[in-house]
């Protein structure tokens, strides 16, 4: 037996869009002539749809064009594809997070999501029922399989021990004999979740003494990146097959004797990295209809790299960059950015922001009393790059890219209506070292970006001879911290640990205001960061 794992990138709720993919890869499943194909979970609706599932219409609609996909299937191919589907029980939440297996002139089966999580960015027991695994076995072709959804085998303890869930219930399952254990996933990426993946669908094949497939979705959804890289382990946990990352892909596996279609090799960390940016940003452009992005060119690292993102994103001929010199640039930051925006070949406009600056500065101290040069002066240099940066978005229905980083975001050194305006933010869940590892990756075939960006002190340069270091402590020791404090929760034992806990306790309403934020690490900001507002914590 052949089976396809199918891995595809739908768009949330454009229902007639997925279909025609799901079709196209049946189709494709059959040219190599597959007996089953198999689809992440929510392919059909799109993960994760969070509140969408309030507007009853919308699930409805689903509905519908699944029958239509069901018509239109081929015969003689096997289909599993993950869904929301209406849970009849009156008692309960109103739907599961499904998946239908589903062949030519067959009645439909489903199969229910038992787990489900809500840690993190994670929330589907407001609207999910759960299902019951036990249930979960079927037969296709002469072959037996077993099948779960995503969070179904995420409950192993992990080598210390420890596990999210008070029981397993894959352990409470009867075992039987089976020749393949399915797993339908919409696995957010992070750096490091492939080995946690592996780890889970190496203990549940154990479990089973059979190998397992993974199917896990590839696309970003708002802050949230699926990095697909599905796979195929043996029943000892072996890799036999791995799908690429980041991308659409159809593999093939030969049930018998193991044998996979393609390899695909495992990617360099920084180039992980890069990708999984890139996809972010291009996706959140295309399932928002946006064409066009900007960002304002400072000459700095941080709009360096993200500028280089932007266009591995869209093209260069659909990027925009701005320079806004201000009282207190260095001449060469201009002509930094300017080379920069060469190399890439983007466009490049200039707006001056110094006579604008004075004008306010005068309005102020006539209408206030402003005297004298504070943090007032600073960040209306900001929040007039701001102001400038939106102006080009409302007249060019152009998305701007904030170019802030997580180290800045964690000790609130950022500009609300400022630096921190924009639609997006690519690196705001990298620290500034992953900022510059990203710089280096992007010179290693030659210089993109000039070197003296690299090399010079990273300045806000809002006031004379200004540096980051001034305020802050030393990336090195910041990017740490944040690391310390934010990724892994722990408590505040360095100088620099002591020096941002209570910055960062203080700054939550920052945060809650910056754009989307790409997540690329375990614990980010945004949507999975539930830290209040208003409160009295001090540790």
């Amino acid at each position: 037996m052949r089976i396809a794992l199918a891995q595809i990138n739908p768009t949330l709720a454009d229902f007639e869009s997925n279909k025609e993919k799901i079709l196209d890869f049946v189709h494709q499943a059959q040219q190599r002539k597959c007996d089953l194909v198999v689809f992440p979970e929510c392919s059909l609706f799109g993960y994760h749809p969070f509140d969408l599932l309030e507007r009853a219409k919308i699930v409805a609609k689903q509905e519908a064009v699944c029958k239509e996909l069901i018509r239109k299937l081929p015969k003689g191919i096997g289909v599993i594809f993950g869904l929301i589907t209406k849970n009849p029980a009156k008692k309960g939440r109103p739907y599961f997070n499904s998946a239908m297996f589903v062949a030519k002139g067959q009645k439909p089966r489903f199969f229910h999501k038992q787990l489900l999580p809500t840690g993190d960015v994670f929330d589907e027991a407001r609207f999910i029922e759960q299902g019951d695994l036990s249930k979960n076995y079927f037969a296709w072709k002469g072959k037996k399989f077993f099948l779960t959804i995503c969070e179904d085998i995420w409950a192993w303890p992990d080598k210390k021990g420890h596990s999210p869930y008070i029981e397993n219930p894959l352990q409470k399952v009867k075992k039987q004999k089976v020749d393949m254990v399915i797993n339908l996933s919409a696995s957010p990426y992070f750096v490091g979740k492939m080995k946690q993946r592996e780890y889970v669908v190496s203990q549940t094949a154990a479990a089973f003494k059979a190998p397992m497939m993974y199917v896990n979705l590839v696309g970003a959804q708002d802050e949230i990146i699926f990095d697909g890289g599905s796979f195929v382990v043996d029943k000892k946990g072996k890799k036999v097959l791995t799908c690429q990352q980041f991308e659409e892909d159809i593999n093939v596996i030969d049930l018998d004797t193991l044998e996979a279609w393609n390899e695909n090799p495992k990617l360099e960390a920084t180039e992980e990295l890069r990708r999984a940016l890139v996809l972010g940003i291009r996706d959140f452009c295309a399932k928002t209809g946006l064409k066009k992005i900007h960002l304002g060119l400072s000459g700095g690292i941080d709009s360096a790299v993200v500028a280089a993102l932007a266009v591995d994103a869209l093209g260069p001929n659909n990027v925009v960059t701005i320079g806004l010199p201000g009282p207190f640039n260095a001449p060469e930051s201009l002509s930094l950015a300017k080379d920069l925006a060469g190399n890439l070949g983007v466009e490049f406009k200039v707006v001056e922001i110094g006579s604008m600056y004075e004008e306010v500065v005068n309005s102020l101290e006539k209408g206030l009393g402003l005297s004298g040069f504070s943090l007032v002066n600073e960040n209306l240099q900001a929040r007039l790059r701001g102001i400038t940066l939106m102006a080009y978005s409302n007249k060019e229905n152009s998305l701007l890219l904030t170019t802030s980083n997580k180290s800045e975001y964690a000790a609130g050194y950022s500009t609300l209506y400022g630096d921190m305006c924009g639609g997006l933010a690519p690196l705001g869940d990298l620290t500034k070292e992953q900022v510059y590892a990203l710089a280096r990756f992007y010179n290693k075939q030659g210089e993109v970006i000039p070197s003296q960006i690299i090399d010079r002190a990273p300045s806000a340069e809002l006031r004379p001879n200004q540096k980051d270091q001034d305020t802050l402590p030393p990336y090195e020791d910041l990017d740490k911290s944040v690391e310390n404090l934010v990724a892994q929760s722990g408590a505040a034992r360095t100088t620099a640990d002591k020096w941002l806990l209570p910055v960062l306790l203080r700054t939550e309403f920052k945060r809650w205001q910056a754009p989307p934020i790409l997540k690329v690490s375990s614990h980010s900001f945004g949507r999975g960061r539930r830290y209040p507002i208003a409160h009295k914590a001090k540790e």
